[in-house]
């Protein structure tokens, strides 16, 4: 993995100065399995959910599909509409939940190891929280883009310029 100067937010949703405290954020570490053709574009990554006086963190790995599921997450949510992300059973999955006063409410659940869910309440997050989602996501797809491409099931070859 890379070093620790390197990690990334892909999410970062933050209660409004002065309020809580809460935060629910994804920070990318670094590449799976750098130079390994099948595990090269899977990030490792770090789910942390701080509620003084509590800070949980969840290990997940994400595969370049679950990058696009998080757009598409982002979609729904802009409509002010529940939505689940990392739902496969394979990692822990996140569930958002718009409220009637702006807010949003945020819950974790390690289903495939502790069974462990976190839920906290984000009290109103700034009027550019989408925009600033997909910031984030552009900017864990620029510095970590693909660079292997699947040729056949179970066949991969590193992506050459043109591929893309």
């Amino acid at each position: 993995m890379d070093s620790k100067d390197d990690v990334l937010d892909l999410i970062h949703l933050a209660d409004r100065p002065g309020t809580s405290g809460h935060s629910v954020a994804v920070q990318v570490l670094g590449r799976s399995q750098t130079g390994v053709l099948f595990g090269h574009d899977f990030l490792e990554c770090e789910i942390v959910i701080t509620a003084e006086p509590v800070t949980a963190t969840f290990s997940v790995t994400l595969l370049p599909e679950d990058l696009e599921d998080w757009e598409n997450t982002l979609a729904t949510l802009e409509s002010r509409r529940f939505a689940i992300w990392l739902d496969s059973g394979r990692t822990p999955s996140m569930k958002f939940k718009p409220d009637a006063s702006g807010g949003l409410w945020v819950s974790v659940h390690d289903g495939p190891s502790s069974g462990v869910t976190v839920t906290v309440p984000l009290f109103v997050p700034p009027a550019r929280w989408i925009s600033d989602q997909r910031d984030l996501l552009a900017r864990v797809r620029a510095h970590y883009p693909c660079e292997v491409v699947e040729t056949s099931p179970g066949a991969y070859e590193w992506r050459r310029d043109n591929d893309a």
